[in-house]
């Protein structure tokens, strides 16, 4: 962005924010959907995000989804303000700032974040059972799709074969859950989109992927071997499969079975590897080109590996 462009875009934050100038505004990196930005002004700092032209995400059901977390006890960042393309050019929302650190290998290994390591198992079971405590009709306009159908056309669309994948959406498909509950769900709940102190969980960050479901998506998703980022345990790293149902149940009065996680988690390794799939394609297809999509092309055989590891002793 050109310092002309960040001046008019300064100009009504400020306004909005009730401050006479901005101090900094700094550009951070973000999702593939928006830009976002540090703010700083009077000593006061906030986070500025503004979708992207084309995005296909309605920004409005973010911020109704992070205000209706947050007045469930969800740690989520408050939105202070939000709006549309007529008061900084594209939809937005500005959220407080939190300190804290969101790289997976730092939480995992560093000694600052050692006790943290100890408590982040059962205070995510209890964030999640907050999340899930939010009913559908709370959050108009969230979106829904029975996501083996989903990744199937994908993965059918792209026209490679995978067979490991095949496999596990079959599977998926004759071992369905029968649980008909649906509640918000965050759709992205893993380190590296948390905010962690040396106390442990501070925020829950990157609602993008909110969408009406099964809530055990997000338990499996946080158990995806992908996520746990080369640590041995399986609940992203930090912890056993018991130790956070067991925190969910005592927290949200729902009992998981351990089968029912083991199936969002086949599900979850699956996806991110037809995910994966499907971003090297756009690179090797041409329709952008990128170092990086072409790099994540090389996580869709650990993911094979990974789905067959997930389904071992459950054909």
């Amino acid at each position: 962005m050109t310092s002309a462009a960040l001046h008019d875009l300064a100009s009504p934050l400020a306004e909005l924010l009730g401050v006479a100038r901005l101090d900094a505004l700094e550009p951070l990196s973000g999702g593939a959907s928006r830009d976002t930005w540090s703010v700083r002004a009077g000593g006061q700092r906030w986070i500025l995000q503004r979708q992207r032209p084309g995005s296909p995400r309605d920004l409005t059901v973010e911020v109704a989804a992070l205000r209706a977390a947050r007045s469930a006890g969800v740690p989520v960042p408050e939105v202070i303000a939000s709006g549309g393309a007529d008061v900084l050019g594209q939809p937005f929302m500005v959220l407080e700032h939190i300190d804290g650190e969101t790289i997976a290998r730092k939480i995992l290994r560093d000694d600052g974040f050692a006790g943290a390591r100890a408590s982040l198992v059962p205070q995510m079971a209890r964030a999640l059972a907050a999340v899930h405590s939010v009913t559908v009709d709370e959050v108009p306009g969230l979106p829904e799709t029975d996501q083996v159908e989903q990744y199937r056309t994908a993965l059918d669309d792209v026209g490679e074969p995978h067979p490991a994948f095949e496999l596990a959406l079959r599977w998926l498909e004759d071992h369905r859950p029968t649980s008909t509950r649906r509640t918000l769900v965050h759709g992205d709940f893993r380190l590296g989109n948390l905010m962690v102190g040396p106390e442990g969980l501070r925020a829950v960050l990157d609602w993008e992927l909110t969408h009406a479901g099964d809530p055990v998506e997000d338990l499996g998703w946080l158990c995806v071997r992908a996520w746990r980022f080369k640590a041995r345990d399986p609940v992203a790293g930090l912890g056993d499969y018991e130790t956070l149902l067991d925190a969910y149940a005592t927290a949200s009065g729902v009992v998981v079975t351990p089968d029912e996680l083991r199936w969002w988690e086949v599900l979850g390794t699956t996806k991110w590897g037809i995910m994966c799939v499907l971003q090297a394609a756009t690179h090797l297809n041409g329709l952008t080109r990128s170092h990086e999509l072409a790099a994540i092309g090389r996580r869709v055989c650990e993911n094979e590996h990974d789905v067959f590891l997930a389904l071992e002793g459950y054909w």
